[in-house]
């Protein structure tokens, strides 16, 4: 506690010391405005601004890889997770901005994790360097890396890694459909939704045994800790504040179903994405942004999660698709202005976070405070990309 708190003033006073310093945390200070959906210019303008800080990311990581910015501490070493999955956003974004330059650094990042890939199959937890071992739910987001390069050149080792990957998952897996040994926490979490996902895209690309049963065990497993008001329990990445799970998780969750009910054909699991989706949905649409934090009846608490945001805008839109219900895309267009409006925040502090979101608004929430963590920018490109109704990285 003592520690914490030193460590939050440390970063206060550094940045009260700088005049970009200064400015960022006054900008975080103004209340934010009724949001409004962003024209597609500036959502261009934002989708191109966040992949030149993706480009900064990969390229003081030295390894190919990205890593996350602190705005006091600088940047910090290669996460094989996120880098996993920033590589189809980084080809979509590519491919949408004309920008071959994006696309070469997808394979650069690829190629790096080929090379962190553990002899079991799966790939590390945490950050390059920590020495952690393999975990379920990281290992499964860099499948979606390997997926995307692969489908990108044809390059059979991004195929042959992925398979490798799927089959130590499926191993992986616990009698009742959850993943807990090997995951992070040693705790069985609903967001693993994000696993099946994965696992589904790889058994459709190759047709391999086991990878559609392992992810139908885990939704089944799922679909038990859904209330009635359709709220997660299992939800949080913690053990203590699992009783109100960050939005973060939760919108892991509500994709991963929403996901899988498009890729398996039933409407089953749409269904569950959109019961947890929905009272997300109408808290932002009331209230014009969201808490980080919701209990098990959707009571908020703590500051807004840009992550979950950016995520919820993706998998509201991704329910548009096959709703006839308006608010859902209206929903995600308003979530988009919103975070264009504090990317444009970010841009009046310190030059290294031009294009980035912060963890939190304000950026001195609980959540990567004072930091601008790779997935929340990741995320805002994959919100931006999928403005079209078809692009979900």
């Amino acid at each position: 506690m003592v520690h914490s708190l030193a460590d939050y003033l440390h970063c206060w006073a550094h940045l009260l010391a700088r005049s970009d310093g200064r400015r960022l945390l006054g900008a975080h200070a103004r209340p934010v405005p009724p949001p409004e959906a962003p024209s597609v210019q500036a959502m261009e303008a934002a989708l191109t601004a966040a992949m030149d800080w993706v480009a900064r990311a990969q390229d003081h990581s030295g390894d190919g890889g990205m890593g996350s910015l602190h705005l006091v501490r600088g940047w910090g070493r290669t996460y094989p997770e996120t880098t996993g999955y920033l590589v189809p956003t980084l080809l979509a974004a590519g491919a949408r901005l004309h920008r071959p330059d994006l696309a070469e650094r997808a394979l650069r990042a690829a190629d790096t994790l080929l090379a962190l890939q553990l002899p079991e199959g799966g790939w590390q937890g945490g950050r390059v360097g920590e020495r952690r071992g393999p975990v379920v739910f990281n290992t499964a987001q860099v499948v979606r890396g390997m997926l995307a390069a692969h489908a990108h050149t044809g390059a059979q080792r991004y195929l042959d890694a992925a398979v490798r990957a799927g089959a130590w998952i499926a191993a992986a897996q616990e009698n009742d459909g959850s993943w807990a040994r090997h995951n992070f926490m040693g705790a069985a979490r609903v967001y693993d939704t994000y696993v099946d996902a994965p696992l589904l895209q790889l058994h459709r690309r190759t047709g391999t045994p086991g990878l559609k049963e392992a992810a139908l065990r885990n939704l089944e497993w799922v679909a038990h800790r859904q209330a009635p008001n359709g709220w997660f329990a299992d939800a949080d990445n913690t053990v203590r504040h699992n009783d109100r799970p960050i939005i973060h998780t939760l919108a892991y969750t509500i994709d991963g179903l929403a996901e899988c009910g498009v890729l398996l054909g039933d409407a089953r699991w749409t269904a569950m994405a959109r019961a947890a989706a929905e009272p997300l949905r109408e808290r932002f649409l009331q209230h014009g942004i969201l808490h980080g934090r919701y209990d098990g009846r959707w009571n908020g608490s703590e500051a807004f999660i840009t992550t979950g945001g950016a995520q919820l805008a993706v998998a509201w839109q991704r329910l548009a698709a096959g709703d006839a219900d308006a608010s859902w895309g209206g929903a995600a267009a308003r979530m988009r202005g919103l975070l264009l409006g504090l990317q444009e925040r970010t841009a009046e502090g310190p030059a290294e976070g031009h294009g980035a979101l912060t963890g939190s608004f304000p950026l001195w929430g609980r959540y990567e405070k004072f930091a601008c963590p790779n997935w929340a920018t990741k995320y805002l490109a994959d919100a931006l990309l999928c403005a079209d109704g078809r692009t979900f990285p």
